[in-house]
């Protein structure tokens, strides 16, 4: 576990929470593994706003903090495969919920 998930532990809950799955790309990176298992360059079309360096980054931390598994295979080319743990798919509702938010935040803005 990351040092900052570890002193989010110290405040409360909700701090352990933003800063475990709270970054740039963390929640939508999730959104898309929830549909299955994808490859990186796969997240990249899917997360076309997110440069190489910060997917690799939010990746990483979201690997280090047990919600993605990264799987990669000893092949030529390397084949490098992100999928979600029991404890990222846990995030399947507040995520779907978040979606619904987002949505109905943007129509009303629209208005």
């Amino acid at each position: 576990m990351r040092l900052p998930v570890r002193r989010a532990m110290e405040v409360c809950p909700v701090e352990v929470a933003v800063s475990a799955v709270g970054g740039t790309w963390k929640l939508t990176i999730v959104k898309h593994l929830l549909d299955g298992t994808r490859r990186f360059n796969e997240l990249g079309r899917l997360v076309p706003l997110a440069n190489t360096k910060t997917l690799t980054r939010q990746l990483r931390e979201l690997e280090e903090d047990a919600v993605v598994l990264r799987t990669a295979y000893p092949e030529v080319p390397p084949r490098v495969e992100y999928s979600l743990t029991d404890l990222g798919r846990s995030l399947e509702p507040i995520v779907m919920a978040m979606n619904e938010w987002g949505k109905d935040f943007a129509a009303n803005q629209a208005d």
